[in-house]
């Protein structure tokens, strides 16, 4: 399915409010206070907001936006939605410069509000482990930021192999033609690695990574442990081990960060992470386009809230 930009959900306040009731409540409002289904009732009149419900159970008022990412936002609703799809569908992107052109929003909204849009796409806490029996997870490491030192494991600060001195390390776990996950890490240690890769791994599955020694006590806890020497100029096997999945994923994301938002302070970098490897996990070749896409984006900010007091430090574009 294609996207059509004329249409009303991103233009009209009524049919976008219509859109996002019918992906949050599919079977009728439900209220974000005390959760109970179908005892609600929109209220009307000229002195009540357009699209609010109040709660025949609790007595309490709502709307689509309460106990979403988007509570007490003043962004119009068809705005969101237009945000939401730009942000789903642009492969590498789309600063906040960028959508506050697009939206006819200030640059501080944009970026508040792209932050909260990569909120609603963590979804590491919804869904289950990587793999499986049968299948295969690729996990490998890089590096990002300005050139400096980082953490290594009994070294101390010092500057370590293939980092080049960038300050923040990405491990990332790519279930090969499944999803992805993708973690910052203070410094690279083993200690983090394996509790990372236990937890977010059945050990039923293939578990593929380089020659690095901290992969080495990791992958006996899995079905099969395949290694790849990047040292020797070794980048795959005829039985199919290789980490170029994992390391086309880090292709993307980089390209991304310098092409498309250039700056990106550290303590902004786990969100950064959770949008693109939502995009990643929710592509193409897995039969998402970009309108369910979007949907699946704007399903997943409910239950959150991200206030402008805890990402507004600037460093982001």
């Amino acid at each position: 399915m294609t996207t059509n930009l004329t249409d009303p959900i991103f233009n009209d306040e009524e049919a976008a409010r219509a859109h996002f009731e019918a992906i949050r409540w599919p079977n009728g409002p439900v209220c974000p206070h005390c959760g109970v289904e179908g005892e609600a009732t929109l209220v009307k009149g000229k002195s009540h907001r357009p699209g609010m419900y109040q709660c025949n159970a609790c007595r309490e008022p709502f709307s689509v936006k309460v106990g979403t990412v988007m509570e007490s936002s003043h962004i119009p609703l068809h705005k969101w939605a237009l945000g939401f799809h730009l942000m789903a569908s642009s492969k590498k992107g789309m600063s906040a410069h960028q959508l506050h052109r697009m939206l006819g929003i200030t640059y501080k909204s944009a970026w508040f509000m792209a932050h909260r849009i990569r909120e609603a796409m963590d979804d590491k806490g919804a869904s289950g482990p990587l793999g499986g029996e049968g299948k295969t997870v690729e996990v490998d490491e890089t590096f990002w930021g300005p050139a400096t030192e980082v953490y290594v494991n009994g070294k101390g600060w010092q500057r370590i192999r293939g980092g080049h001195g960038k300050r923040d390390v990405v491990l990332s776990l790519v279930e090969r033609e499944g999803r992805v996950r993708s973690f910052r890490l203070d410094g690279l240690t083993p200690d983090q690695v394996d509790e990372l890769v236990t937890a977010h791994v059945l050990p039923s599955s293939t578990l593929n990574t380089d020659e690095a020694r901290m992969y080495w006590p990791i992958g006996r806890r899995f079905a099969k442990h395949g290694m790849v020497k990047h040292a020797i100029g070794e980048y795959g096997k005829p039985d199919g081990t290789t980490t170029n999945t994992v390391e086309g994923y880090f292709s993307i994301f980089k390209r991304g960060m310098v092409g498309v938002y250039q700056h990106c302070g550290e303590q902004h970098l786990h969100r950064y992470l959770a949008e693109f490897d939502f995009r990643y996990s929710n592509r193409v070749a897995k039969g998402v386009d970009d309108v369910l896409r979007t949907m699946r984006a704007i399903k997943g900010a409910e239950g959150k809230r991200l206030t402008y007091r805890q990402p507004r430090s600037a460093g982001a574009a």
